[in-house]
């Protein structure tokens, strides 16, 4: 592992040293052009450098076309993030996912986006690393991030593509928080259909299927908001047939006032603005729940203990306070993961084993779920003061996952 780790660093090296030379191949291809004038039309004509690139790397012309982009951005506005690719400590990805995310930014505020990231890159991977450049951009650029979502909205389309095997791909580009409410009317209508051998995702997929076509429900739900000490989380339920969703959205009591224009946390996307996460708790029927929050480190500390019975109330906090799998990298949404217990519960003396109280309890997919319990050498702790995760692999190497932090 330490050997592999170390090549890993190396390859960075090595991505860096490509990004240069690949910067500087685009700069003279641009200099080589007609007058000494650039524009997209005329480099489209006559910058031929991605065909070279391509011959010479074995690639795509797109590949290369966007591997020449992403060395012309990281060489012309990214010196932290391309110096950090260089000593090893991020990846070629990351840093591939800064020049992406920050593309609609003019370039001061991408400057601005980078400080604050670049930072914390080191520590995440490359799902958390988009996660936080999306939600430090609509932080930075409230505005912007307001008018681009206006924008993509008007574009909202179905699509339809055929696949192999007699398979269809078919779904729609639409709203976030729509996407979520869709989500979680078709899980809640999947958990009301029986098993007939039919894994999860099957069940999920006939669900679907049975709510467009058959229309047998009409499920629907709205968002939740909470403040950092003082806020509110509001969730709308609408049943009408077999069960109810309801989709979470966290969001700091001044967004929900309007005095603020801080980024909302929509669960299972990330990031949204905070017009949306208003319209979503201001939609008609929904209900407001309080989290509670830990204003130094962004860490839940409590949910609305007046809503659900304890034992309800334990697994509400565990999924709220945890967001997803607590296995590092893992990117299961906690309400599809299973409730573990961090000391092993003993069923034979209760009051010997691991208690069943949010300290000791965090949500692991099935996989991670079955990995921790049956296979040898793999432990986990959870800090109860900093809320991070620690797993230690067979091998002795210890892997650290941070707690959500409702503030970032």
């Amino acid at each position: 592992m330490d050997a592999l780790k170390a090549l890993e660093r190396h390859a960075a090296w090595i991505q860096a040293q490509q990004v240069h030379l690949l910067a500087a191949l685009d700069a003279d291809a641009r200099a080589a052009l007609p007058e000494g004038k650039w524009n997209e039309s005329i480099e489209g004509e006559w910058n031929f450098a991605c065909e070279e690139v391509a011959c010479a790397l074995k690639l795509s012309g797109t590949t290369a076309a966007k591997r020449l982009q992403v060395a012309r951005e990281l060489d012309s506005h990214y010196p932290t993030t391309l110096g950090m690719l260089e000593r090893g400590e991020i990846s070629y990805m990351q840093a591939v996912a800064v020049t992406e995310a920050c593309a609609v930014l003019d370039p001061l505020l991408a400057a601005q986006v980078e400080a604050a990231v670049t930072q914390k890159m080191p520590g995440l991977a490359t799902g958390q690393t988009r996660r936080a450049l999306a939600r430090e951009i609509v932080r930075t650029d409230p505005q912007g991030a307001e008018e681009r979502h206006r924008k993509r909205k008007r574009g909202r389309q179905l699509v339809h593509y055929p696949q192999d095997d007699g398979m269809a791909m078919w779904g729609a580009i639409l709203p976030a928080e729509q996407a979520a409410r869709m989500n979680q009317a078709v899980d809640a209508h999947a958990a009301t259909l029986p098993d007939e051998g039919r894994t999860l995702e099957q069940k999920r997929v006939d669900a679907l299927f049975d709510l467009v076509v058959n229309r047998t429900t009409t499920v629907g739900a709205a968002g939740t908001g909470t403040g950092t000490s003082t806020g509110s989380t509001r969730t709308q339920q609408a049943s009408g047939g077999r069960s109810a969703a309801v989709v979470q959205v966290t969001v700091p009591l001044d967004v929900l006032i309007g005095e603020s224009e801080e980024p909302a946390q929509l669960r299972g996307y990330g990031p949204i603005t905070a017009g949306q996460a208003r319209e979503i708790a201001f939609a008609e029927g929904t209900i407001w729940r309080r989290l509670i929050i830990e204003p130094k480190t962004g860490i839940l500390v409590k949910t609305d203990p007046t809503t659900y019975k304890p034992t309800a109330e334990t697994e509400r906090h565990v999924i709220a306070r945890d967001g997803r799998c607590t296995f590092p990298t893992c990117q299961m949404p906690a309400h599809r993961c299973d409730l573990d217990h961090i000391q092993p519960f003993d069923h034979d003396d209760p009051a010997a084993g691991g208690q069943t109280v949010p300290e000791n309890l965090g949500p692991l997919c099935r996989r991670h779920h079955l990995m921790k319990t049956h296979h040898p050498g793999w432990q986990v702790a959870r800090d109860p003061d900093t809320g991070v995760t620690t797993w230690t692999a067979p091998t002795g190497h210890t892997y650290t996952n941070p707690p959500h932090n409702y503030l970032e």
